[in-house]
């Protein structure tokens, strides 16, 4: 018997399990980048599930890359002004829509594990992030560089100088603590 579990032993520890359906394969990268994918759930209007296991989730959390937009009722945070109609806006535009993503090499997670990306609409070509800076429903995040930063940031000056969305009426107590900090990085650290 004793021979019988050495061999047994030696023979799993041979054998190449599979991981299980949920663990990602070869990486973030290779796994999500330029994949097209279903929205399933929009949380606000910077983070949305789509339809694909992640880890012990039956959905993967996307988080936009390069983008924040005001915090909806229910956040930790609380209701900020013109979150609502942010995240009313990308209900509008992702909800059961697909998506083909684009992620940055090597910076793929953030803080609280969310998939980092830039969103683009199968249908049209057009990057959602784009869309929020454009229609003046999220600030251009500046606190952390990634390769879009200039662009992004001038989507958002041109909002903000046409007084598009929520530029039309926010005043910097209702801006995001980061913001009114002169969008410098947070103790906190990630995304």
């Amino acid at each position: 018997l004793g021979l019988v579990a050495i061999t047994s032993l030696v023979l799993l520890g041979r054998v190449r399990h599979a991981p299980p359906a949920s663990q990602p394969v070869g990486g973030d990268y290779a796994r999500y980048h330029g994949r097209i994918f279903t929205v399933v759930k929009v949380v606000d209007g910077d983070t949305v599930d789509i339809d694909v296991p992640d880890r012990d989730k039956r959905t993967t959390r996307i988080r936009l890359w390069g983008v924040d937009t005001p915090e909806v009722k229910g956040s930790p945070r609380g209701a900020m002004y013109w979150g609502d109609r942010a995240s009313a806006f990308a209900v509008d535009v992702l909800d059961g829509r697909r998506v083909r993503l684009e992620l940055v090499k090597g910076d793929t997670r953030g803080k609280y594990k969310r998939l980092l990306a830039y969103v683009y609409i199968e249908s049209t070509g057009d990057m959602f992030n784009e869309m929020l800076l454009r229609g003046g429903h999220a600030y251009a995040e500046t606190r952390f560089p990634h390769p879009h930063s200039q662009r992004f940031a001038a989507l958002e000056a041109a909002a903000r100088k046409g007084g598009v969305g929520l530029w039309g009426g926010v005043t910097p107590d209702q801006m995001p603590a980061w913001r009114r900090r002169g969008g410098t990085r947070s103790p906190a650290g990630r995304r």
